[in-house]
C-alpha cells in the first residue's frame, strides 16, 4: 500500500517580548486563522493517521490548529530533534512513524529542503520555493514501510500556501 506524507511549516509566528527564547515563540493571529485553514485543504486531500511535531510552541500551536479540521485527530508525537532539523534527521524521525499517512509539522530551512529532497519533480511554484509559514506539500510515496523511503521517490499530490485559501 503506498504511504502519503503531509509536510507542513508552522503557521505565522510572533517574534515575541524581550528574552523570550526562540523554542517558545507563539503564533501570531495570523498564524491562528491559518492553522484551521490549512487544516481543512488537508482534511479534503489525506486523512493522516499519525502525527510528527516539533516541540517548538509555534509548531505546537500549528498542530492544536490542524487538529481542529483533523477530527478525530490522529495520534500525535512530539518529537524535540524535528526542532530546526535537518532533512536527515527529518528523515531518521519519520522512519520510525506508523501509519499509511503521516503528517510532520516542522520549520524552515529544514521542511522546505525536505520536501524538495523527497519529490522526483517539486512543483515549479515560486511559493514552493520560499516555502512561507504553513505551506504544506502532499506526496505520496510507492513504498510498504516509512522504513523504504528514500530521497527523490515521490510524487506531488498537492502543495498550497494559506493565502490560496478562502478565509
Amino acid at each position: 500500500m503506498p504511504r502519503t506524507l503531509v509536510l507542513t511549516r508552522h503557521a505565522k509566528s510572533d517574534w515575541g517580548g524581550a528574552g523570550l527564547a526562540d523554542h517558545d515563540r507563539p503564533l501570531n493571529p495570523r498564524g491562528r486563522a491559518a492553522a484551521p485553514r490549512i487544516g481543512d485543504w488537508i482534511a479534503e486531500r489525506a486523512r493522516p493517521e499519525a502525527a510528527l511535531v516539533s516541540t517548538a510552541r509555534r509548531a505546537v500551536e500549528t498542530w492544536e490548529g490542524l487538529a481542529t479540521a483533523l477530527a478525530p485527530a490522529p495520534a500525535v508525537d512530539f518529537v524535540p530533534s524535528l526542532y530546526h532539523a535537518a532533512p536527515e534527521t527529518m528523515l531518521e524521525v519519520l522512519r520510525g512513524a506508523s501509519g499509511n499517512v503521516v503528517l510532520m509539522v516542522g520549520h524552515n530551512p529544514g521542511i522546505a529542503s525536505f520536501a524538495g529532497w523527497l519529490l522526483a519533480r517539486p512543483p515549479e511554484d515560486a511559493e514552493f520555493a520560499r516555502y512561507p509559514t504553513a505551506a504544506t506539500t502532499i506526496a505520496r510515496f510507492d513504498i510498504a514501510e516509512w522504513t523504504e523511503l528514500r530521497p527523490g521517490t515521490g510524487t506531488l499530490v498537492d502543495f498550497t500556501v494559506p493565502r490560496r485559501l478562502a478565509p
